[in-house]
C-alpha cells in the first residue's frame, strides 16, 4: 500500500476523529481487562487451596473486583460495538454519497461505456464493505495484538517452557490460515465479480422487460441470467470448500492446544516447577492465542474486501467528468438563443466522423428542422448544444459566446429538451412537471399542465396532480407522458428548445395533440426539431437537410418541394408509408 493510498484511506477518519478515538480507547480497555480476569481468577484459586476458606472476605472482595471489571468491560464493548458500527455507517454514507455526487457529473460517453448495474454495486455493495473494512481493521487489530502479546508476556513470566509449547503452535496456525485463507478470498473475490455481473444482466433484463415480453425471448433472457447465476454459485462454492479447510484446521489447533498444555504443564506440577493454578492460568489464557489467529480470518478478508472495493471507489472518483467548466466561465446576464456551428466535426470515440466540417447559424427565436438518414447526426448536432458530448474540432457559440465558457449549470437550464423516449421519476404529477424548476408553487405546476395540454387529462386522473404515476410513468399512455415532459419544459422555461422526435412513436391523434403543445412551446424560443414525420415540420421556418457531408440543402417546405432534391425525395418516401 503506497503512501498517498493509505493517506487517502485514514482521511476518511479526520471528520470522526474523536469517536474514533474513543472506539479505540473502549476497545483497549476491554482488551486490557480481558488479560486481567484470568489473573484475578487464579488469585482466588490460589487462596482458596493454601488458605482454604480461612479468608473467605478477601476471595469475596476480590470476586466483587473481578465483576465490577466485568461490568466495565461490558460497557467497553458495548460502545465499540454500537458507536465503532455507526462510526463506519457514518463513513460508508460519506463515501456513497460522494459517489454518487460524482456518478451525477460523469459526462455522457462515461455512461456509453459503463453499465448502470456497475455502478450501483460500487454505490450499493462496495460501500457496506468499506463500512465494514472501516470499523473492524484498526479495532480488531488493536484488540489482537493486545491480547495476543499480554497473554505471552504474562505465561512467559509463569511458566516459560510451556509458554514456549503453546507459542510453537503460533506459527503454525498462521502459515495454515493465511495459506487457505488467500484461497478463499480469491474465491471470495470472484464471487463479487460474478454478482456485479449478475446485478447488470438483472438490470438489463428487467429495464427492458417489455421488449422481452414483446419477443417472446424469456427463455432467451432466463438463459443468460441462469449463465452468470450458474458462475456466480461456482465461485462461492470455491469460496466454502477453502473456508471449509480453513475453519477445519484452526478447530484441530484448537483442540490439541489445551491438550499440549495439559500434558507439558501435567509433568511440570509432578516436578513441582508449576502450580495447578498456574495451569488453570495457561488453560484460561490458551484462547487468547487462538483467537487472534482466527481473527486473522476475518480480518484479513474484510482487508481483501475493503481493498478491492476501495480501488473501485479511487477509480469512480479519480475518473473526471470529460466535460467541465471552464477555470473562469462566463456568467451571462441574459441568453436570447443566437446558435453558431464553425467548422464542427464529431466523432464517438475512435469511430466513424458523425459531422463533418459543420457549418450554421441559427438566429434567437428561429424554428428550424433537422432532416436525414438515421445516424447521419441529427441528434449529436443538438447534443453537442448543452455540452452532453464535445466536438473534436470547430466551435459552437451561443449568442457569440463559445458554449464552453458558460458554466454548465447555466448553460443546460437555458436549453430544454423534449425527447422521443420520455423519462418520468417514480412519484407524482405534480412532482414530475416540477422537476423543470424545482420548489415551484401549485398554481405554476397547473399553469404549465394547461400551456402542455395536460391539465384535462390529470384532472381525471385518480387524485389529479398528486396522482402516483409509477415507475418511469407506467401507469400513463405515450402521449401523457410526453405532454408532461412538455409541461416539466413549460415550466423550465428556456430560451433554446430541442425537440428530438419527440412525437414519432405516438399515434396520430397523440401527435396532434402534442404537437399543438410543442408548437405553443416553440413561441419565440429558438428551437431545433429533429423529424422522423416529415408533415410535422412542414411550417418550419427553416428545414436543414444533412448528409454524410454536412449540410446538402436548406430553405423552407415549399422551397425544398420545388427544388426536387433529397428533402422532396424524403417527403414523397414519407407520404406513402
Amino acid at each position: 500500500m503506497n503512501k498517498t493510498y493509505f493517506y487517502k484511506l485514514i482521511s476518511f477518519y479526520k471528520p470522526y476523529w474523536g469517536l474514533f478515538t474513543a472506539d479505540l480507547l473502549s476497545a483497549l480497555t476491554a482488551s486490557g481487562i480481558a488479560l486481567v480476569l484470568p489473573l484475578g481468577i487464579r488469585y482466588i484459586a490460589d487462596h482458596l487451596l493454601e488458605n482454604g476458606f480461612n479468608q473467605p472476605a478477601r476471595i469475596l472482595w476480590a470476586g466483587l473486583a473481578l465483576a465490577v471489571l466485568v461490568l466495565v468491560q461490558a460497557l467497553c464493548t458495548y460502545f465499540k460495538d454500537y458507536q465503532g458500527h455507526y462510526l463506519g455507517a457514518k463513513i460508508e454514507r460519506d463515501m456513497r454519497a460522494q459517489m454518487f455526487r460524482h456518478c451525477e457529473r460523469l459526462s455522457f460517453s462515461y455512461y456509453d461505456d459503463h453499465t448502470i448495474g456497475d455502478l450501483m454495486s460500487r454505490i450499493s455493495s462496495d460501500s457496506l464493505s468499506l463500512a465494514e473494512f472501516f470499523h473492524h481493521i484498526p479495532e480488531d487489530l488493536l484488540v489482537n495484538i493486545v491480547k495476543f502479546t499480554g497473554a505471552a508476556v504474562i505465561l512467559l513470566t509463569i511458566h516459560w517452557q510451556t509458554a514456549l509449547v503453546i507459542l510453537g503452535f503460533v506459527p503454525f496456525m498462521v502459515i495454515y490460515t493465511l495459506h487457505f485463507n488467500k484461497k478463499m478470498n480469491a474465491a471470495m473475490s470472484q464471487a463479487r465479480e460474478s454478482m456485479s455481473g449478475i446485478n447488470s444482466q438483472v438490470e438489463d433484463s428487467l429495464s427492458g422487460i417489455r421488449v422481452v415480453q414483446s419477443f417472446a425471448n424469456e427463455e432467451l433472457e432466463y438463459k443468460k441470467f441462469s449463465r452468470q447465476n450458474q458462475r456466480f454459485l461456482e465461485d462461492r462454492r470455491a469460496g466454502y470448500r477453502s473456508e471449509a479447510q480453513l475453519y477445519c484446521g484452526m478447530d484441530t489447533f484448537a483442540a490439541l492446544m489445551p491438550i499440549a498444555v495439559a500434558a507439558f504443564g501435567g509433568l511440570a506440577i509432578l516436578n513441582g516447577a508449576m502450580s495447578l493454578t498456574d495451569l488453570l492460568a495457561f488453560l484460561l489464557y490458551i484462547s487468547y492465542f487462538t483467537a487472534p489467529v482466527q481473527s486473522l480470518v476475518n480480518t484479513s478478508r474484510l482487508i481483501q474486501e475493503g481493498r478491492t472495493s476501495f480501488r473501485r471507489y479511487l477509480d469512480l472518483m479519480g475518473t473526471e467528468p470529460a466535460i467541465q467548466d471552464t477555470p473562469s466561465p462566463t456568467e451571462p446576464a441574459d441568453i436570447r438563443g443566437k446558435m453558431e456551428f464553425r467548422q464542427v466535426s464529431f466523432r464517438y470515440d475512435e469511430g466513424q466522423t458523425v459531422l463533418r466540417g459543420l457549418d450554421l447559424t441559427i438566429e434567437a427565436g428561429e424554428y428550424v428542422a433537422l432532416v436525414g438518414a438515421s445516424g447521419i447526426g441529427k441528434t449529436t448536432l443538438c447534443s453537442l448544444i448543452p455540452r452532453f458530448y464535445e466536438p473534436q474540432q470547430g466551435q459552437i457559440l451561443l449568442d457569440g459566446v463559445p458554449v464552453e465558457n458558460y458554466p454548465l449549470r447555466t448553460l443546460r437550464q437555458n436549453v430544454g429538451i423534449v425527447q422521443q423516449d420520455v423519462y418520468l421519476f417514480s412519484g407524482t404529477v405534480a412532482e414530475n412537471i416540477a422537476y423543470g424548476r424545482p420548489g415551484v408553487g401549485r398554481e405554476e405546476i397547473i399553469a404549465a399542465a394547461k400551456r402542455a395540454g395536460a391539465h384535462e387529462f390529470i384532472e381525471q386522473l385518480a387524485g389529479g396532480y398528486d396522482a402516483d404515476i409509477g415507475p418511469h410513468g407506467i401507469k400513463l399512455s405515450g402521449g401523457q407522458k410526453q405532454r408532461l415532459s412538455i409541461a416539466r419544459v413549460f415550466l423550465k422555461n428556456p430560451p433554446v428548445l430541442i425537440f428530438d422526435e419527440a412525437t414519432s412513436a405516438l399515434d396520430n391523434h397523440s401527435e396532434k395533440t402534442v404537437q399543438r403543445s410543442l408548437e405553443e412551446l416553440a413561441r419565440r424560443r429558438t428551437t431545433l426539431v429533429i423529424a422522423h414525420r416529415l408533415s410535422t415540420i412542414s411550417g418550419a421556418g427553416c428545414i436543414l437537410v444533412l448528409d454524410e457531408n454536412g449540410i446538402c440543402e436548406r430553405g423552407t417546405h415549399q422551397e425544398l418541394m420545388a427544388r426536387g432534391g433529397v428533402y422532396a425525395n424524403f417527403y414523397r418516401s414519407s407520404m406513402e408509408l
